[in-house]
């Protein structure tokens, strides 16, 4: 039992526990409070006898014991108490040792309560049957008595991660959590009081219930039946069993339904990018890096062992399967430009002359020279390509693995919440006139996930609606983000390969061909080419030019090219400043440009050429990339753009270059 402090940052090692759980208790939290409300404004037994009314009907006690009322009231007040320790919880109002035990213990108070008088009222005033039956209040009470008890036991295993010091005791709201927590009151507060107005705007004769319905009384827009309406309404299913007919309640209905159905896709959109974000920084995360272990413990050579096939010492850096690096004792680590994981660049400072010469003994003592032949630049770069290939394709099975992750979950947990919710409705609503069976539950919850609402099937028994309304809250924004991640995947693919092919047929695009053929490097090479032979004729028809000529196309050179190119100090300075205008227009473009292993050679020649006096000692002519492509610090981990990197890189040489242009 290590508890971190406050002022902790390692990153947390229990990260559904530290993140999802309190956020999970801070949705289900208000809706257990709303549960709870209904449970308390409505009698839990009615008369099951038609046409008797609550005068009339000396058979049926309709008011419910006093002890199970007052007990009901402190279910909820509990309740409401630790929604506000949690509420402080999250803006470090109070302390996390005492608001978070604070939560859990006032929601274990509240479904005890709840708990307690459920079983009470069956043990000693149950409904007389078959003239009575409980009421939906009776099933919202335990209802809300499960959200209690689930957001409690959740909170509790976000203390013991505490207490086992897997995450410090504070939380750090981003904006898409702090947003998720005030949209999930708002819409909660906005569904309650919608259940309040239309209860009192509709109270007189409204709709009647269905004849198989179980409630038959007068009144049948009580706050439970408008709950359930307001419900339906803003999540566009209309099943048409309640509707308004008062003036006042058809005038209400579209402002209220608007606000609504605005506050649900807001509440929507927040849950998407949380699960988003919480997926990518976790799951989609560990996956990335357990793929380049797998990489790097089947690869032969690191770019470390590059560096010392060039110098012909034994003696230089290893790395593990983790990918970090391993030193010895005799080791000389050339300084040079390193990247860390959130693309930022460090130096360290370069050894004395002193130090250096002592490990050139030390060296030659204990590694001979070895008589080998030296491997020539262009060996190396191929060398280095190959690790640079295996980290693009850890990145595109990253990106795979993002969104079919995604759609997976989100058709897991659309299954679970359909099926599940199908054998609940069938054993709430077999009795009632919809003669419910499994099947028709499946097509039931169907159409309410897509929001259809036929109306030929609508719950109708008193512990179907209450459920319905706890269920279709969570079941309807699953579907929604379901055809989010299906459009990303599936929907995707379809039109891209829709678009491809119009692009050849029906809707020819113009270049479409000469995009097609420049993927081939023999076309590539043969129009390169023709087009120089084109040049040069043109050039000699034309005479000898004068003034200044057109800038250079921007044309790659191939890594033999750059295996031989030996440029001046000057031509470097000039392809530095096209390298930050042509840089400064991917990042501008923001389409997420990736660039080739010989644009990266190209980029880190142009970096490097303009260190210092003393690094340039250290370093020889051959340009070789300084970090690991696989290891921990390379490009490809930082957490912003490649050519964000790459302009704060260019964009720091260029400062550099100017320096020392004003001390020459």
């Amino acid at each position: 039992w290590k508890p971190r402090p406050r002022d902790d940052d390692e990153e947390p090692t229990w990260w559904f526990a530290s993140t999802a759980i309190p956020l999970l208790a801070a949705t289900l939290g208000p809706l257990a409070n709303v549960l709870s409300i209904a449970a308390l404004v409505t009698y839990w037994r009615m008369c099951l006898v038609r046409g008797v009314s609550k005068r009339d009907a000396h058979e049926c006690f309709w008011d419910d014991p006093r002890w199970c009322y007052n007990l009901n009231i402190v279910s909820l007040v509990f309740g409401f108490i630790g929604n506000f320790f949690l509420l402080c919880n999250f803006t470090n109002r109070i302390r996390y040792v005492v608001a978070l035990p604070g939560t859990i213990v006032c929601w274990f108070l509240a479904t005890s309560v709840l708990i307690g008088i459920t079983i009470s009222m069956e043990l000693y005033t149950p409904p007389t049957r078959p003239q009575q039956t409980y009421t939906q209040g009776f099933w919202y009470a335990i209802l809300a008595a499960v959200s209690y008890l689930v957001c409690a036991a959740g909170l509790m295993v976000n203390m013991l991660g505490f207490w086992r010091g897997h995450y410090p005791h504070c939380f750090t709201l981003s904006d898409s959590q702090r947003t998720l927590i005030l949209q999930t009151m708002m819409f909660f507060v906005w569904l309650g009081a919608g259940g309040a107005i239309f209860s009192a705007v509709e109270s007189g004769p409204g709709t009647q219930s269905d004849e198989g319905s179980d409630d038959h009384s007068a009144g049948a827009w009580s706050f439970v039946n408008a709950l359930y309406f307001s419900d339906v309404t803003i999540l566009t299913v209309g099943f048409g069993d309640f509707y308004p007919e008062t003036k006042l309640g058809r005038g209400l209905v579209l402002p209220y339904s608007v606000g609504g159905i605005v506050i649900l896709g807001l509440l929507v959109s927040s849950i998407t990018a949380f699960v988003r974000e919480l997926g990518t920084e976790n799951v989609v995360k560990a996956h990335k890096e357990r793929t380049r272990a797998r990489t790097i413990d089947r690869t032969a050579k690191t770019s470390l062992e590059l560096a010392r096939m060039r110098t012909g010492d034994n003696s230089g850096q290893t790395m593990n399967s983790k990918g970090h690096d391993i030193e010895d004792e005799t080791s000389n680590r050339r300084p040079g430009l390193q990247a860390n994981d959130q693309g930022a660049s460090s130096d360290r400072p370069p050894n004395t002359s002193n130090n250096s010469a002592m490990r050139k003994v030390a060296s030659w003592v204990a590694h001979p020279p070895v008589l080998s032949s030296r491997p020539n630049k262009l060996v190396l770069l191929r060398a280095e390509k190959d690790r640079f290939e295996a980290m693009r394709r850890i990145q595109r099975s990253t990106s795979r693995f993002k969104k079919w992750y995604a759609l997976l979950m989100s058709v897991l947990a659309f299954g679970f919440l359909w099926c599940v919710g199908a054998i609940l409705f069938w054993q709430a609503e077999k009795s009632t006139a919809n003669e419910m069976t499994y099947f028709k539950a499946l097509y039931f919850g169907y159409i309410s996930l897509l929001t259809i609402g036929y109306g030929d099937l609508a719950p109708k028994s008193n512990a179907g609606r209450p459920f319905f309304v706890f269920w279709s809250l969570i079941a309807v924004p699953t579907m929604t983000i379901l055809v989010g991640d299906l459009s990303d995947t599936i929907v995707k693919q379809f039109k891209q390969g829709t678009s491809g092919i119009a692009d050849f047929t029906v809707l020819p695009q113009r270049g479409i061909w000469h995009e097609l053929l420049r993927r081939e490097p023999r076309v590539v090479t043969f129009w390169r080419a023709r087009r120089e032979r084109r040049k040069l004729e043109e050039r000699k028809e034309e005479g000898l030019p004068y003034g200044p000529g057109p800038e250079d196309e921007n044309v790659q050179p191939t890594i033999d090219e750059l295996a031989t190119d030996d440029m001046t100090r000057a031509e470097l300075a000039e392809r530095l400043a096209k390298a930050i205008k042509r840089v400064s227009r991917d990042v501008k473009s923001g389409k997420g440009r990736k660039y080739t292993y010989e644009e990266w050679v190209d980029i880190t020649q142009l970096i490097r050429f303009t260190a210092s006096d003393e690094d340039s000692e250290h370093t020889d002519d051959d340009d070789l990339i300084e970090w690991d492509w696989l290891g921990d610090r390379s490009p490809m981990m930082a957490d912003k753009s490649e050519a964000e990197f790459v302009l704060d890189r260019l964009c720091e040489s260029f400062a550099r270059y100017v320096r020392r242009s004003e001390k020459a």
